[in-house]
């Protein structure tokens, strides 16, 4: 329970920031702080079980147990060492940006960084690969935002950031899809112990490739090395935490977990190891160009992730030591050194390295603390990072394959290494040593030493690193722990600060002797400062690779973009009738219809129907074709009424209704007349529609009406009342069987709404050009709207409560009878619209109720009814009761009826939309609100404008209700 404890502390952390923010403004940090704290000593207390005994904590519960997912946790020796790097640094980070904003609320910034930790936290505590990926992708999201609250200047960064990132996740999620497939569960554990699949070469190496490129966009490799410098339009708080322990080292993480499965994969070791070391010494000379410190802390990050990266694709044992203890000192050193930067950014305003000098004097504490840092980067004894640095140079000299790959590697890691100490020599003696570079009276001239609540957590990580380079045998457990589970071979490390003479030491002393004459006698650094050593940035290649994508996809789209229909339906209709072309051509062997199939009024509805089509495509007026069109539909509906699908025939008939009072109030818009169209176009369209007609009629002939029942059918049919208690079966499966498809139908429909209230609203779209006033004579009888709605809004008084009734009668006998919330939706939705219609004046006619409330609601009511299912196990999984009644009878109650009283809620909600948004007029001249509207003369109409005659006509200005005439 200790691994799920974490989590919810973690997550109600993250809930409570509002309320914290509110009262404690940017001194929310301390609570945090210390709630991190002590969830860094609730983890250090398992260090006995998990490190010493061995025995990792584990913690398991169905999740989505359909598909055999759990929310599996797991704490071994590098879950234990990932933990305490998140709680840890985190509680230091926290406790900084108190003092590093200034006064004032930070909601964003809290909330994304405890959600953060709750990320990474659940990332490296996962035993569920899908679970993993979940966490995986939620550090994604939230780094995203934490780069882009800088500002308007983060949001391309951020943007760069996140786009690379993902594109590792989607590597990420295509590994996890071809490991449950293959190896047939989700557990991480299992899948790493399942050898069935790492003996198949070409498989283990696909999915050591999308690992791979995981794991570099995560960690910053080349050559998707340039995200994390671009990151540093974040805040230095973000850059300390995302950056030293918790973003990059998620990368880190993914390398370690599966690094018993592909340690001995030729191609991780290959990869790693080289992509590792170009990383770490391209970095390096970057970090030395710098004249910005962030930079220089980022860049020296990329280098140092490089060296992790490479020896983790050594593979060895040793070498999984040498990383543990390079990643607990590099955690260490590099956060206390971006808290460096912002300690000076903040005290003199200035990051420049050519504006500052001499701040030793003024600032001690700061220069105590980078001198501290700079050295455990450099690998400069007693500190832990010459432990670590040594560790690395012994590992790269075993590494895999020919005899001389090993002493390269070792080369190039030293060579690293040599500009590591030239950066680190600059990061320190030009910021705090040699003489000011700052004008008189300037800030940086002024700049004093912060208060201790400043720099404290900076001196916690600097002076850490100090002792645990002095009392290093004190890691041993937990590095033989990290190697054990890494490579399943005991390592058996015994770390010291003095091992003797060795090869490892004298390539230490190289780097650090090399090195020092780089950054003293040569001053390579003054030299590249600020130089462009090649033409190109990773960040201008991905801009242009960004933009020929943008550009390509926007070619590809012309391809095909129209506002003509025709255009659009081109493809399904030449689809149909080649596919109706290979079945006249290879025929079908279809038995015959099984009995009477046509009775003498299919033939009535049919010739109904030919004249409504045959009719609507020769007229020219809009409103003649929509009603045609309409009555179409209608013939549909009857049809599907006499062949027994109430159901069907219901949706259809309430459909088209609606459908013809929507479309009406957008006819408003258009030219009561559709434009001419030359009679050979007519030709080619008619022969065109005549042959989809006929294909699909074909089609349909040839495909219905000749087999049995399919086997799910009978299924749902047998089974849909003893597993969902309603013997509806159309509504059961769309409530109970398939709520979850049926939910993201509404999802779609309400957001489909919302969008008509967006564009509507955003945008100057008027139902007539307020500029085109139209002149009407007052004595015409066709309208006074107060006169000519009398017999409307009678029948209307009577006929919309019983209508409302009976949309309530339908959604409560949906379960068991023709009906349900969508049906019961629409029904309510033509009381509205008949309200609506009965109205005599636009003023009169607004529905005044909060439709987008109205619509939320319904996705809302859902999706609680969805979250209800997890009382048994799963999402929207109906839960039934039976309920007693007081005559001694059952009702039987089902959360599936709770969901469809939200498929009601969001259909009205669309359909009050429609009517107040379509039908309404915004942008009316001064005074004219709620006046009638007389047609127009509009584009397309063959008859001339009639002149205005003032002295007998009211200018009307177009904000009738559609559909009133």
């Amino acid at each position: 329970m200790v691994l799920l404890l974490l989590l919810i502390v973690l997550a109600v952390t993250v809930a409570s920031t509002p309320l914290l923010n509110r009262y404690l403004g940017r001194d929310s940090g301390w609570p945090i702080a210390a709630v991190f704290l002590a969830l860094t000593v609730l983890v250090a207390l398992q260090a006995p079980q998990v490190l010493g005994a061995g025995t990792p904590l584990e913690f398991s519960r169905p999740w989505m147990p359909q598909i055999g997912v759990e929310f599996s946790l797991r704490m071994d020796g590098i879950g234990w060492l990932f933990t305490m790097l998140v709680t840890g640094i985190g509680s230091l980070i926290m406790a900084y940006s108190t003092r590093y904003f200034p006064s004032g609320p930070r909601l964003g910034f809290y909330f994304l960084m405890s959600l953060f930790a709750f990320a990474m936290t659940g990332l490296v505590l996962a035993d569920d690969i899908v679970l993993l990926f979940v966490f995986w992708e939620l550090t994604t999201i939230a780094s995203f935002y934490l780069i882009g609250l800088s500002g308007p200047s983060a949001s391309r960064p951020a943007i760069r950031t996140f786009l690379l990132t993902a594109m590792g996740g989607l590597a990420l999620l295509g590994a996890v899809v071809l490991l449950v497939v293959r190896t047939g569960t989700t557990s991480l554990s299992e899948i790493l112990a399942d050898t069935s699949w790492t003996g198949d070469t070409v498989f283990v190496s696909v999915v050591a490739l999308l690992v791979i490129v995981a794991v570099f966009t995560k960690s910053a490799q080349f050559p998707f090395h340039y995200w994390l410098p671009d990151a540093m339009a974040a805040s230095t708080p973000v850059s300390a935490y995302l950056h030293a322990a918790a973003m990059v080292k998620a990368g880190i993480y993914l390398a370690m977990r599966f690094t018993p499965a592909f340690g001995d994969v030729l191609l991780w070791n290959v990869v790693l190891i080289t992509a590792g070391l170009i990383t770490a010494l391209m970095g390096a000379i970057f970090a030395l160009q710098q004249t910005d410190l962030k930079r220089l802390a980022a860049f020296s990050t990329v280098s140092q992730l490089g060296l992790l990266v490479a020896v983790i694709g050594v593979g060895t044992p040793a070498a999984l030591v040498a990383a543990a203890v390079h990643t607990v000192a590099h955690a260490l050193f590099k956060s206390a050194l971006f808290m460096v930067v912002g300690l000076v950014d903040i005290r003199t305003g200035t990051r420049d390295l050519r504006r500052l000098g001499g701040l030793r004097h003024r600032m001690p504490v700061t220069a105590t603390v980078a001198t501290l840092s700079a050295l455990s980067m450099a690998g400069i004894p007693p500190l832990l990072g010459f432990i670590s640095k040594e560790n690395l140079f012994e590992s790269f000299l075993h590494a895999p394959g020919p005899g001389w790959f090993g002493p390269l590697a070792g080369v190039v890691a030293v060579g690293a290494s040599v500009f590591t100490f030239a950066y680190s020599f600059r990061f320190v003696y030009r910021t705090f040593f040699g003489t000011s570079r700052s004008e008189e009276g300037s800030k940086e001239a002024a700049a004093t030493e912060a208060g201790s609540g400043f720099w404290l957590p900076a001196v916690t990580a600097a002076f850490g690193g100090l002792l645990l380079g002095l009392t290093v045998p004190a890691l041993d457990p937990l590095v033989n722990e990290v190697a054990l589970n890494a490579t399943h071979q005991a390592a058996d490390a015994h770390l010291l600060l003095w091992h003797g003479f060795n090869t490892a030491l004298f390539m230490s002393m190289a780097a650090i002797g090399i090195g020092a004459l780089v950054s003293w006698r040569l001053r390579v650094g003054d030299t590249v400062a600020g130089r462009d050593l090649i033409p190109f940035s990773g960040v201008n290649v991905f801009e242009a690779i960004h933009s020929g994508i943008i550009r390509l996809g926007r070619r590809t789209g012309d391809l095909t973009r129209s506002d003509s229909p025709a255009f659009h339906l081109g493809a399904p209709t030449v689809l149909i009738i080649a596919l109706a072309a290979v079945v006249a051509v290879f025929g079908l062997d279809l038995p015959s219809p099984a009995g009477q199939t046509t009775v003498g009024l299919d033939w009535v509805l049919v010739g109904l129907m030919a004249v409504a089509v045959l009719a609507a495509t020769i007229t020219r007026s809009r409103m003649a074709g929509l009603t045609l069109v309409g009555v179409a539909g209608f013939t549909v509906a009857l049809w599907l009424f006499f062949l027994g699908a109430f159901d069907v025939a219901l949706t259809q008939f309430l459909v088209e209704i609606l459908t013809v009072v929507v479309a009406v109030l957008v006819l408003r818009r258009l030219p009561r007349r559709f434009h001419p169209v030359k009679a050979g176009r007519k030709a080619l369209t008619a022969v065109i529609a005549i042959a989809a007609g006929l294909s699909a009629g074909v089609a349909a002939y040839a495909m219905t009406g000749r087999r049995e029942l399919s086997a799910a059918a009978e299924y749902f049919l047998e089974h849909a009342p003893a597993d969902t208690g309603g013997t509806n079966v159309v509504n059961t499966i769309l409530v109970d069987y398939r709520a979850l498809d049926t939910f993201g139908e509404l999802v779609v429909l309400g957001v489909a709404g919302l969008i008509i209230i967006a564009v509507l609203r955003s945008s100057d779209l008027l139902p007539v050009h307020a500029s085109r006033q139209v002149v009407v004579s007052t004595d015409n009888a066709a309208y006074p709207a107060a006169d000519n709605t009398v017999l409307m809004r009678t029948v209307g008084r009577y006929l919309m409560p019983l209508l409302v009734v009976w949309s309530l009668y339908l959604l409560f006998r949906g379960h068991n009878e023709p009906g349900g919330g969508f049906i019961a939706g629409l029904v309510g939705g033509s009381a509205f619209a008949l309200l609506y219609l009965a109205a005599p004046s636009d003023a009169r006619a607004r529905i005044r109720l909060a439709y987008p409330a109205i619509i939320g609601a319904g996705v809302v009511v859902a999706a609680f009814s969805g979250f209800l299912g997890f009382v048994d196990g799963s999402f929207l999984k109906p839960l039934h009761a039976e309920i007693p009644l007081a005559w001694g009878d059952y009702f039987h109650f089902t959360t599936a009826f709770v969901f469809d009283v939200g498929v009601y809620l969001a259909v009205i909600g669309v359909l009050l939309t429609a009517l107040n948004e379509l039908g309404l007029e915004r942008g009316t001249p001064p005074g004219r609100s709620g006046t009638t509207t007389a047609p127009s003369k509009d584009e397309g109409d063959d008859e001339e404008s009639a002149p205005a005659v003032e002295s007998d006509a009211t200018v009307l200005n177009g904000s009738t209700s559609g559909g009133k005439r």
